[in-house]
């Protein structure tokens, strides 16, 4: 009595599960990412203007940071907790629109990079201009 095999090894793929797959990532990755927000600091970059009579008349802020975190305002040696106030009282003694007042922030390369955005967003707190001085070598 011959018996025969009725079922066939079939060679095909079936591809819609797999398209369905690749279309749910797809919906999940454009609804994540336009959830994320970058944080990032709103810098103003450098521009010439022809009148520069303002900018020679009043004088900078500086606020320096040495490499084992001194801070120091217009050389006065000053507590990195007194930074905020001191800096906030510097900017409000000249009774100039915050606008007008430019802070020159030189820190040192070896000082972490937490420091650096604290001051920065300290200065964009205050709504002064801000240079950030860099050593040349």
């Amino acid at each position: 009595m011959g018996l025969k095999k009725r079922t066939r090894v079939s060679a095909e793929f079936n591809m819609s599960s797999l398209t369905d797959i690749i279309f749910l990532l797809l919906i999940f990755f454009m609804l994540t990412s336009s959830l994320v927000s970058p944080t990032a600091i709103n810098l103003k970059l450098p521009s010439s203007s022809k009148s520069s009579t303002n900018a020679s008349t009043q004088s900078p802020i500086k606020l320096s940071i040495s490499k084992s975190k001194q801070f120091k305002l217009n050389g006065k040696r000053i507590k990195e907790t007194q930074v905020n106030a001191q800096l906030g009282r510097a900017i409000n003694r000249d009774g100039r629109s915050s606008n007008d007042i430019t802070v020159i922030l030189d820190i040192h390369e070896r000082v972490d990079a937490q420091t650096l955005v604290s001051m920065v967003d300290m200065m964009n707190d205050y709504g002064v201009k801000m240079i950030l001085a860099t050593k040349v070598n």
